[in-house]
């Protein structure tokens, strides 16, 4: 891939492009070629250390029936980390979906919503 300086518009409401622009990283969904659908998450970077890719935990409220209260659950989800957003461990991002893009990874950082403690 050449180097592209043009910017896409993602189509997602209040999400604006960063202002770094990254050379050859296809998997961008605004400077490269990844296209996205589906879902829109909101979560907590818990990992850095995959190169490229971040680990994303996600708080919910979960209603038990038969005692008809919630409970707090949590998950993980594996997203790809475009070289034009920069995030620390703490943060809060939004991400995506998009295709897959290897077994575990099928989202990717689109936005960093405020830093961590």
């Amino acid at each position: 891939m050449s180097t592209n300086t043009k910017v896409r518009n993602i189509g997602i409401p209040g999400v604006t492009p960063p202002q770094k622009v990254c050379e050859n990283d296809p998997n961008c969904p605004f400077h490269g070629e990844r296209k996205l659908r589906g879902r829109i998450f909101t979560g907590k970077v818990v990992s850095t250390k995959r190169p490229d890719t971040i680990s994303v935990e996600r708080s919910f409220d979960f209603y038990i029936q038969k005692y008809e209260r919630y409970e707090r659950r949590h998950t993980k989800m594996a997203a790809h980390l475009p070289a034009c957003i920069e995030v620390a461990e703490g943060d809060t991002v939004r991400i995506a979906e998009c295709r897959k893009i290897s077994k575990s990874v099928a989202f990717v950082v689109i936005q960093r919503i405020s830093e961590g403690a």
